[in-house]
């Protein structure tokens, strides 16, 4: 499989800038995809497609503020750090990218805050992109997260090209949304509101929870055409032992088993038995999941419409099948569907 099968065109004001008004009342593409058949509904007719003990997982990897601005000591520049990963909670230590990278030096302090409120020292340059920070904070480790977290802003995809304004602390994060350590949300989880979350249990749909914490990874562009060249990003899972159960339950039934987005779908192949079953892991994961793959845990999955040339979109395809996924984008980009981060949702069956 080619990287350049996966380039179509898709016009920029298609891209959502941002979210629906009511978190369940996006638009929701119904895709089959043994026969092609695509039906338009709201996202909350996802209710009717399920019965009785189906399961739907979901991430519930929790964002962070993880975009900070601040000055380059001596000259005032300004700098773009993006925190990636705590390294070491006692030393201050993280992971980070900086923009732009190439007038950062290993010694050089930064500034964040008002005042200063925050200075960090780059102690390590680990790739070209990539650099370790310590940050300088005498007091305690809740004030200094506090603090840290205070200069964040959300950290909105460089594709929604406006200013972060204060919804998006609520609305860029699933209301289920739990364990804190993702730069990125997994935003087929955002459709879901507790009205509907209610009326799923009512109905006696099981809810299973695992936990990729998703990395900018998710972003990164592929840049081989042979995919099996591309190497993804580590990411932390988890799936504990109730999640795996719960999964493998609905599979002895043969109930539906609804991965909710790209990452679930990524965690739950990343822990299979040899005979399909879940397994219980608490580790990483560099899965990555494009045509030809054959699944063995979800029979379903919820997605939003993904950018071109973008892994996400390679690993929808893996699932729905390549021509009638790109046949159901074809279709939502007439319809004018909203594409992106914010935007509408598919349901593949």
């Amino acid at each position: 499989m080619k990287l350049s099968k996966f380039r179509y065109t898709l016009p920029d004001k298609l891209i959502a800038l941002h979210p629906s008004e009511i978190r369940d009342e996006s638009r929701l593409l119904v895709l089959n995809r043994k026969s092609g058949e695509i039906e338009h509904k709201v996202f909350k007719d996802v209710l009717d497609y399920f019965v009785t003990d189906d399961v739907m997982v979901f991430n519930d990897t929790r964002v962070f503020p993880a975009r900070l601005r601040g000055n380059k000591e001596k000259t005032g520049a300004e700098i773009e750090v993006f925190l990636l990963r705590e390294l070491n909670r006692d030393q201050r230590l993280w992971d980070v990218l900086v923009d732009p990278a190439r007038k950062i030096r290993i010694g050089n302090k930064l500034y964040f805050g008002e005042e200063d409120m925050l200075v960090a020292e780059v102690i390590d340059n680990t790739t070209s992109r990539g650099r370790t920070l310590r940050f300088l904070f005498d007091g305690p480790y809740e004030e200094f997260k506090k603090t840290l977290f205070s200069l964040g802003e959300t950290p909105l995809p460089k594709f929604i090209k406006r200013d972060v304004v204060p919804e998006d602390r609520e609305r860029y994060q699933t209301i289920f949304a739990r364990h804190e350590g993702a730069v990125a949300a997994p935003t087929a989880g955002m459709h879901f509101s507790r009205e509907l979350m209610k009326r799923l249990e009512i109905k006696g749909v099981d809810f299973a929870f695992v936990t990729l914490h998703v990395g900018l990874g998710n972003f990164r562009s592929v840049e081989v055409e042979d995919l099996t060249k591309h190497k993804m990003d580590s990411e932390q899972i988890i799936i504990t032992e109730n999640a795996a159960h719960i999964v493998n339950s609905a599979k002895e039934r043969h109930q539906r088993v609804c991965a909710v987005g790209t990452t679930t779908m990524r965690t739950l192949e990343s822990a299979v038995s040899t005979d399909g079953f879940l397994k219980p892991y608490d580790g990483w994961t560099n899965k990555f999941l494009f045509p030809p793959y054959v699944f063995s845990v979800a029979d379903s999955m919820i997605s939003n419409f993904h950018l071109p040339l973008t892994t996400l979109l390679m690993m929808v395809a893996a699932f729905a099948g390549f021509d009638p996924l790109m046949n159901a984008y074809q279709v939502a980009i007439k319809e004018k569907y909203r594409f992106g981060t914010y935007g509408d949702a598919m349901l593949i069956i």
